[in-house]
């Protein structure tokens, strides 16, 4: 992510992908483990304890106790993961606040390129 995206101080629902954007894309297939993108963890451990991380992954289910104990292992909040999702785009569609808040944001990033992702907080938001 090259950009920096402006946020509320309201809390924050964080969807997203594992592999090839903060995980190497199949890592756990090819070299029979996870790897993280240069960024990735860093990026996670900012994101605020009180904010809902919703991993999304098209991992089958069966793959669920190796991904978990990798994400437990290295200390990563998340609140939920859906596995087998398909392979083609997500789609997040929201409602804009009357005070002309956007409610989704969308960014995307190269397949397993670091992860330079910034954000702040605008308290008048």
């Amino acid at each position: 992510m090259n950009e920096t995206l402006t946020l509320s101080p309201l809390g924050h629902t964080w969807l997203l992908d594992l592999d090839g954007t903060l995980l190497k894309h199949n890592g756990y297939k090819l070299d029979g483990y996870d790897t993280w993108l240069d960024g990735a963890l860093a990026f996670l451990q900012s994101i605020p304890a009180c904010d809902m991380v919703v991993f999304i992954t098209s991992r089958t289910p069966e793959f669920r106790e190796i991904t978990e104990r990798f994400l437990a292992e290295h200390g990563v909040h998340y609140d939920h993961i859906i596995y087998g999702a398909p392979f083609g785009e997500r789609i997040l569609i929201n409602d804009k606040k009357p005070s002309g808040l956007n409610t989704a944001l969308v960014v995307n990033v190269e397949r397993d390129k670091a992860l330079s992702a910034d954000y702040v907080i605008d308290e008048g938001l």
